[in-house]
């Protein structure tokens, strides 16, 4: 095995991995990532007791124990730039030999469990619900830049998903882990999320800035192939999923509801909504 170049795998000095600046020890079989930092904090508050923290750019790390297991929770940031960042140090933490920068032979899988928010595209979705991503539609140019393997189901919902909705480029679309919503969302209903680059026009919102796609919101409430409807979109999923097939993880997204966009409704205690959904995760890992 060839060794990693220090400017592939970038190391601060005290041997940590550069943006999330952590070491292995700090990584548990189980990670929970969030995207507002602040909701790192929602997360611990739970915890037996809180062992280590460390706060490095929109990367905010807690490692705790609840009910004597550990436990990992990191928040992201918005957008998949950020989740291709927090999955590739994570994997490089148990994957990599940071010493020899050499890959390890056996290789560790880990289950990731996205804790986050989302708007409903369809009428009947619930503020204040909550969903499984069983599928993510990613709107992003991500995975332009990795050999992303499809199935051919994912790869016909994707070329079908430009078509139908005269996107000028194809997404891409990965399913999530079925032995994490077996385990973790086994009551919860599944949704398809649509992943996008952006809070304002990528999900058919306009301010002053024209939109290229005035009629995507509408677009993507309609889009159905067969009993496959998006449900709901953020803007991370489907980088979640995708770098966990890419790198051999188990990864699930859990949504908490907080508008529906086909409403114009939104929850009255978003918070509330969060910190149950958490309770839930976590009484289940």
């Amino acid at each position: 095995m060839s060794k990693i170049s220090e400017t592939d795998l970038l190391l601060n000095p005290d041997g940590s991995v550069y943006h999330l600046n952590l070491l292995p020890k700090h990584v548990s079989d189980t990670v929970i990532a969030v995207g507002d930092p602040s909701r790192v904090y929602m997360v611990s508050q739970f915890f037996d007791d809180v062992e280590f923290e460390m706060n490095k750019r929109e990367f905010i790390t807690h490692v705790g124990r609840f009910n004597e297991k550990k436990i990992t929770v990191i928040s992201t940031g918005i957008g998949t730039d950020n989740v291709e960042i927090f999955f590739s140090e994570l994997d490089a933490l148990v994957n990599i030999d940071l010493k020899t920068r050499e890959p390890k032979a056996r290789k560790k899988k880990l289950k990731v469990i996205r804790i986050g928010t989302s708007g409903a595209l369809q009428e009947d979705l619930a503020v204040g619900s909550c969903l499984a991503s069983e599928y993510a539609v990613g709107l992003d140019n991500l995975m332009n830049f990795y050999d992303l393997h499809m199935t051919d189901e994912e790869a016909g919902l994707a070329h079908d998903l430009q078509k139908k909705i005269n996107l000028p480029f194809m997404p891409y679309v990965v399913k999530g882990s079925e032995s994490l919503y077996k385990q973790i969302c086994f009551d919860l209903p599944k949704g398809n999320t649509v992943t996008s680059p952006g809070f304002y026009a990528p999900q058919g919102r306009t301010l002053r800035a024209p939109s290229r796609l005035p009629n995507l919101l509408e677009d993507l409430n309609y889009y159905h192939k067969g009993d496959f409807w998006l449900t709901n979109f953020e803007m991370e999923t489907a980088g979640y999923y995708a770098m966990a097939r890419l790198l051999g993880h188990e990864a699930l997204s859990v949504n908490a509801i907080l508008a529906n966009r086909i409403k114009n409704k939104f929850a009255k205690d978003p918070n509330k909504v969060v910190e149950n959904l958490i309770e839930k995760v976590l009484e289940r890992i």
